[in-house]
């Protein structure tokens, strides 16, 4: 059995992550001017939505430290109040989208964050009554994610979550070799959405459960080969998701060294942020200086390559820090 992670470790991954994502906050707003339609404005919506969902874990696991705990808060409100209007952007896309599930995903966290928006709450329940809402195509793991916000808003699911489950790749158990990057992805996020983001390794059914179990480390132990760190980050949550995780130490050591100086994670080894930010060499460790920005390089552009993999850095770390704390001392604090 390989060794466990160190807490110290696992939780230095996510402070420094979350120190980059802090310092760059201004890169989640959207460039807007006079000619920006709702497309463009609905595109930054993705960064905003992931930061809600990984700042809501960072605050219901109650493993960060008072800095991080801080920095999360200040990130929050700076997204809600700032970025969003104080929800006022959401609803006017819902009014001219109505039946988009985007502003719900996106509000969602926020609300049980206590941030509320009652005209866009009657506007999604309008919309929700329709046939149509129900019948918009999308892919099997997203309509699973889909039935989870519903219900977590309140609304009666369009599909239950378990018979979603069964219609996404991994609900088929299938043959394990026939993973590949587009599917491993898939398979993040039906476990992300049918635990609730982590918090209920329980809603896992037993055998897939045991499939991840057997499987999950060989997936690991490839992407990591391969130095997908974006991937492998997601693969470490899902490992973080399971009722017995391994949290192998031998894999979060090389994780760590992916991360650069300032706390940013590359997406991979040969992405081209590594070279712009200065990153390391071949070998996964940090670069001798540099951070985004420097030598030239366009610090938005920058921030759209790395914000996912520093948001899933800090994601990783504060799931794989609670469960490391857990097995240490027992269930973790409940959040303030």
């Amino acid at each position: 059995m390989p060794g466990t992670a160190a807490p110290r470790l696992l939780h230095g991954v996510g402070a420094r992550a979350l120190e980059w994502l802090s310092a760059n906050r201004e890169q989640f707003r959207a460039r807007t001017d006079a000619t920006t339609t709702r497309v463009e404005v609905m595109e930054r919506f993705k960064p905003i939505g992931e930061l809600a969902v990984i700042g809501k874990v960072l605050l219901r696991e109650g493993v960060a430290g008072s800095e991080q705990a801080v920095l999360i808060r200040e990130l929050l409100d700076f997204a809600w109040d700032d970025l969003l209007e104080g929800g006022e952007l959401l609803a006017w896309v819902q009014r001219q989208e109505p039946m988009s599930p985007i502003p719900l995903e996106l509000y969602v966290p926020f609300r049980e964050l206590g941030r509320q928006h009652s005209d866009l709450e009657s506007t999604v329940r309008l919309a929700h009554g329709l046939a149509s809402w129900g019948g918009v195509e999308v892919v099997p793991n997203r309509r699973l994610g889909l039935s989870r916000v519903e219900s977590r808003a309140g609304l009666s699911p369009s599909i239950e979550p378990d018979e979603a489950l069964r219609r996404t790749w991994l609900g088929r158990t299938p043959e394990p070799w026939t993973v590949e990057y587009h599917i491993a992805y898939d398979v993040t996020h039906t476990v992300f959405h049918r635990t609730d983001w982590g918090e209920h390794p329980e809603y896992l059914p037993a055998d897939i459960a045991d499939y991840l179990a057997r499987w999950l480390p060989v997936w690991l132990d490839d992407w990591a080969e391969l130095r997908q760190w974006d991937l492998l980050g997601e693969l470490l949550v899902v490992d973080a998701c399971l009722p017995e995780p391994t949290l192998d130490a031998g894999l979060w050591q090389r994780y760590a060294a992916a991360q650069l100086p300032d706390g940013a994670m590359p997406a991979r080894d040969d992405a081209p942020e590594r070279a712009a930010a200065g990153g390391g060499g071949g070998d996964g460790s940090p670069g001798e200086g540099g951070s985004p920005g420097e030598g030239g390089a366009d610090p938005a552009e920058l921030f759209d390559w790395m914000y996912h993999p520093t948001l899933v850095a800090a994601f990783a770390s504060v799931l794989a820090t609670s469960r490391a704390m857990t097995a240490l001392t027992g269930p973790s604090p409940e959040p303030r």
